[in-house]
């Protein structure tokens, strides 16, 4: 039997490929690591462990297609679950998409992954192995291994896992996110330490002078930092150094999983926290109200599509049919500070805003007379005053 497994170098999947051959009858594992982003470092041990202990090991760079298929898409739409910028949400569903299609070109009998019973990645993973017709193997959930326990397994094979009970933190790391959980974090009111972050500076210890810079936006996708044009891969990996630097992009939340259960998450995401709320902001003074209203109800459902990892869904397309269209008017640039952990939006441009300065201005005369208000005024709530006057 031949299985092709999710692999990330960490401890739950690294566990999962002598439990296959043990408890499964697996002949051959092939591990199969997909770039979205993750430190040098840890694919370094992903492949140097993957080879040692996989039959067969494969790599996939997908950083470019992480960003133009999937990152992108997230920042027109503000993808947001509840405080969560969806980083690990949206790149699971790319990641199950490459390791479903090296399943089908070595003609695996199965795919793998190494989620637990408990969280999201498991239905994220397997709503895009099912659609495309595998048959899926959970050994982390099928077994109901304790964190500790799997430690204790690694130990006993002799795998070099960066991971030990003094430091069970589980951490999952793309272009576009940190996300950090277990151990003590498990208890709400524990205070993360220090310790935990990687990627932003505490408030204190961020520069005690704030930072300007301009983010420049074409049709709702960022092209430019302080008018220098990037690439999209390299305009986050700057962005997240800069914003990071000044201590921007902490999150730390209690968040409503698919199954219900309510879980305590740290996230660290310095870049995203600038562009979303740099597009947000730009697409206020290019949209109409009504577009705006409605587009913050389709937000939302992409959003809540995208944390289930329901990318397939026929309504993920239609609405970001919706979203696509709205952002062809989305083009100018966003000034921002950074400052100690803050963000702030100082000034915005865009070559089609609807903002008419003329006209809003209080000094100057306009096609409209503002006397004409005074006829609006007297039907503006109308029907709330003949309630009081009825009562």
């Amino acid at each position: 039997m031949k299985v092709a497994l999710a692999y990330s170098g960490g401890l739950d999947t690294s566990v999962c490929i002598p439990l296959l051959k043990e408890r499964y009858g697996v002949d051959e594992v092939i591990s199969v690591v997909v770039d979205v982003g993750q430190p040098v470092e840890d694919l370094e041990r992903a492949n140097r462990l993957g080879e040692e202990i996989a039959d067969h090991h494969i790599v996939i760079d997908a950083k470019e297609e992480f960003v133009e298929d999937y990152i992108f898409p997230l920042i027109k739409a503000n993808g947001n679950y509840e405080g969560y910028v969806l980083g690990t949400a949206i790149a699971r569903p790319l990641i199950a998409k490459k390791v479903a299609e090296v399943a089908f070109r070595e003609k695996a009998d199965a795919v793998a992954h190494g989620c637990t019973g408990k969280g999201n990645d498991q239905l994220r993973f397997e709503a895009v192995f099912r659609a495309m017709g595998l048959k899926v193997i959970a050994p982390m959930r099928e077994l109901g291994l304790k964190r500790s326990e799997e430690i204790e397994y690694a130990i006993k094979k002799g795998l070099k896992i960066n991971v030990g009970k003094d430091t069970p933190w589980s951490i999952d790391e793309n272009l576009w996110s940190r996300s950090i959980e277990g151990g003590m974090l498990e208890d709400p009111a524990f205070i993360p330490p220090e310790e935990i972050f990687a990627w932003t500076k505490s408030p204190e210890d961020a520069p005690d002078s704030p930072l300007i810079l301009k983010i420049t936006f074409e049709e709702g996708v960022p092209v430019a930092l302080d008018g220098e044009a990037l690439r999209g891969y390299d305009l986050i990996v700057r962005l997240n150094m800069i914003a990071g630097e000044h201590g921007v992009g902490r999150t730390d939340i209690i968040e409503d999983r698919v199954l219900g259960l309510k879980a305590r998450e740290n996230y660290e995401h310095p870049a995203a926290t600038v562009l979303l709320s740099a597009h947000r902001d730009l697409e206020q003074i290019v949209l109409t109200r009504n577009e705006l209203r409605f587009k913050m109800s389709v937000d939302a459902a992409w959003s809540e599509l995208a944390y289930q990892g329901l990318v397939l869904d026929p309504l993920y397309d239609d609405l970001l049919a919706f979203i696509d269209e709205t952002q062809k008017r989305v083009s100018g640039d966003v000034t921002v500070k950074l400052y100690k952990g803050s963000l702030q939006v100082l000034g915005r441009y865009a070559r089609t805003a609807l903002y008419r300065e003329d006209w809003v201005s209080f000094d100057t005369a306009v096609e409209i007379d503002p006397a004409d208000a005074g006829g609006f005024s007297k039907f503006h709530g109308l029907q709330a005053r003949l309630y009081r006057s009825s009562i």
